[in-house]
């Protein structure tokens, strides 16, 4: 758990624009909420100094811009990155500095609303065709021929 000292939100670190998804979605800067903190790992005097992770949090659970099916199928895909609260918390301290790290969480947002833009397509069900067919059972035939022969003939 992070303590206060370690955890801070500033808005003018990093000035956060509007987030264009595609042209039916875009998130306001308003709606995006953006704290930071130190990043774990070796690193050695940046990681104890700067606070270089980026929290991105946006409230998905009541979300009148985002179609109902779009929220199902986001719910249903990354549920476990959503708060209580109906948040969905979008982390990274993959770089050393906080306005790469917003960048990181930006474009992973994004990323994760299109891929749960679309339903997925339905699969049809289809028979193999009758050359498929014939393949199989030459193939089939060939193989067992050739395990035939193998065998030691007994008299």
């Amino acid at each position: 758990m992070l303590r206060a000292s370690e955890r801070r939100t500033d808005p003018d670190a990093c000035r956060m624009e509007d987030l264009v998804v595609n042209n039916r979605l875009t998130i306001p800067a308003s709606e995006l909420q953006a704290s930071y903190s130190r990043s774990g790992g070796p690193g050695g005097q940046n990681v104890n100094k700067v606070a270089s992770r980026v929290t991105l949090r946006w409230q998905v659970g009541d979300q009148p811009r985002l179609p109902p099916d779009w929220q199902r199928r986001l719910l249903a895909r990354h549920g476990n990155r959503i708060n209580r609260e109906g948040e969905i918390l979008v982390h990274s301290d993959r770089y050393r500095d906080q306005p790469r790290n917003l960048d990181d969480c930006r474009q992973r947002l994004t990323q994760w609303l299109l891929e749960c833009e679309a339903a997925p397509v339905e699969r049809k069900a289809t028979r193999p065709s009758l050359g498929s067919k014939l393949r199989r059972l030459d193939n089939k035939r060939r193989v067992a021929e050739k395990k035939s022969g193998r065998r030691g003939w007994s008299d």
